[in-house]
């Protein structure tokens, strides 16, 4: 018999296949501290929660029989993944179940911005008539915009369709072929922020992903265009989404999600052409069902020793294995991050190869952690060693893992070559004793990179002149560099210049650079 502790609410249908499970006793105790949590938790096999329980390390640590831990939801901040990991507890998660309902509520928002439904209803209710002041615009013929087409933002499409709207869609990841099947345009993010009359956004936010639609962004829109997120707080700049509504570039907008939660003095929200929700994309009684059964689903297999897909962690693997490879988890993270940073265009193709002595051992740990380095460039941080083959297959990016026999000057080497529709870029790494974790090589320019910090990567000519010209203009701006390495071919041909700095270079900085007649491309890498 397996006892299956639950510390928040969750849907009565949802835990029902648990409840009525012959091997399973489950037990509901909502409200505990975290000091009867560790006082209890020694007695169970499974933990359900969603976000108020906080599953600590301490938790984890006094967990002597504990197998898996399930949230009811998507995101996991509320657990800590690496003590998890470490004890060898499975961490699930169910990431479809309000797929629908944050869909559906994005395109109820999008009916009510083009009509003007809650304004109309309020003003209505409080003694008002006027059918002139809320006039609205029709969704025939109209382009949607949307950036992020994964599995919301697909929902979203499929919906536009069916309104006979036009869709143009941004995806780092989005293939012509998958676009051709749900019936959109793929386009660069300028270009569908440049067309669309409605704009959403779907995408996790990340470093890149904050302040997505921001200043530049409003100034290349249509006049009059409207803007949704029902996503995350942060991917649009507030402050600037109300500048724009002022100057009138912006007809309207529809926020279920803020910066700030709840949002406070946030002048958004007092604007009359301005929509709000309190986040509640997921906030529907199927969602709520389904995330329940999805996770209680999960912890079935996992207790049962039957296959199971949504966990968010490492699970265990043999002590002996752990040992070799555990020292490239992070070297092979940032690999894939560097070569994702330098790429034009989605990955179609990823090649992981290995030689020296890593060939005599289980490497498909290390080539998860550097799908994870890979994908979580775009798709952030919900992307892990678990979920990353899944994420790579879902977006049809081929993976091949090789063993090399031929021999270097490094005891291990992992070269990792990524294709796109556009070009293929390569570099390879090692640990050099010592030293830790080294970038060696990049697109065979032979480099010498500790992957920490903030780093410029620039392709250039090879002129005299260059190197003091970039060290002019960071220096202008007050970017210190602390350490510089070129490397070239031919004299007079390609080089590769790579700078670490103290701190990151602003988009101005690098415009400048890339700016210089020398200059081929600049990338910033932070990692």
């Amino acid at each position: 018999m397996y006892r299956v502790l639950i510390t928040d609410p969750l849907s009565d249908q949802g835990i029902k296949p648990l409840i009525e499970a012959d091997d399973i006793e489950v037990d509901q105790r909502l409200g505990l501290t975290e000091a009867e949590l560790i006082r209890i938790i020694p007695e169970y096999d499974a933990l359900l929660v969603r976000s108020q329980t906080k599953v600590t390390a301490a938790v984890i640590e006094a967990a002597d029989k504990l197998k898996v831990i399930g949230r009811a939801g998507v995101g996991v901040d509320n657990i800590d993944l690496l003590a998890a990991t470490r004890k060898g507890i499975v961490v699930v998660n169910a990431p479809d179940g309000n797929t629908i309902s944050t869909a559906e509520h994005t395109f109820a928002m999008l009916m009510a911005l083009a009509r003007h439904i809650p304004q109309a209803c309020a003003a209505l209710k409080a003694g008002t008539w006027d059918r002139k002041a809320y006039v609205g615009v029709e969704l025939a013929g109209k382009t949607l915009g949307i950036v992020g087409l994964g599995r919301i933002g697909s929902e979203v499409a499929k919906r536009a369709k069916a309104f006979h709207m036009r869709v143009v869609a941004y995806d780092p990841y989005l293939t012509e072929e998958r676009a051709a099947k749900l019936g959109v345009e793929m386009a660069d993010l300028d270009t569908v922020i440049a067309q669309a009359d409605f704009l959403t956004v779907h995408t996790p936010l990340t470093k890149e992903t904050r302040h997505l639609i921001g200043r530049e962004a409003f100034r290349k829109m249509k006049d009059g265009v409207r803007i949704l997120n029902c996503a995350r707080g942060g991917i649009i700049d507030e402050a600037a989404l109300y500048e724009a509504i002022q100057a009138g570039k912006v007809a309207g907008a529809a926020l279920d999600v803020f910066e700030e939660e709840p949002p406070k003095n946030n002048p958004l929200v007092d604007l009359p052409q301005v929509i709000v929700t309190p986040h509640l994309g997921a906030s529907t009684v199927e969602a709520q069902e389904n995330v329940a059964l999805d996770v209680c689903a999960e912890v079935l297999h996992i207790l049962r020793g039957e296959p199971f897909k949504n966990a968010v962690n490492l699970p265990s693997i043999p002590e002996h294995v752990m040992k070799k490879v555990e020292p490239y988890y992070g070297l092979c993270e940032k690999l894939g991050r560097l070569v994702a940073h330098t790429l034009v265009g989605a990955p179609r193709a990823i090649t992981v190869t290995y030689s020296g002595e890593l060939t005599e051992t289980d490497t498909s740990f290390l080539t998860r952690s550097i799908l994870k380095g890979v994908l979580s460039y775009h798709l952030g941080p919900s992307v892990n060693f678990i979920n990353a083959p899944h994420l790579a297959k879902e977006r049809a990016i081929r993976v091949t893992e090789q063993k090399s026999n031929e021999t270097s000057a490094f005891t291990n080497l992992i070269t990792l070559e990524i294709a796109s529709a556009q070009e293929t870029r390569r570099a390879s790494g090692t640990l050099l004793n010592g030293f830790g974790p080294r970038i060696v090589k990049i697109d065979g320019y032979a480099v010498d990179v500790a992957p920490e910090g903030h780093l410029i990567l620039i392709r250039h000519f090879d002129r005299p002149g260059v190197i003091g010209r970039v060290g002019t203009i960071l220096g202008q701006h007050g970017i210190n560099i602390a350490t510089m390495q070129v490397s070239r071919r031919d004299v007079g041909g390609h080089a590769m210049m790579i700078l670490t700095v103290d701190k990151p270079a602003s988009p101005d900085v690098l415009d400048t650079l890339g700016e210089l007649a020398e200059i081929r491309s600049v990338t910033e890498i932070e990692w």
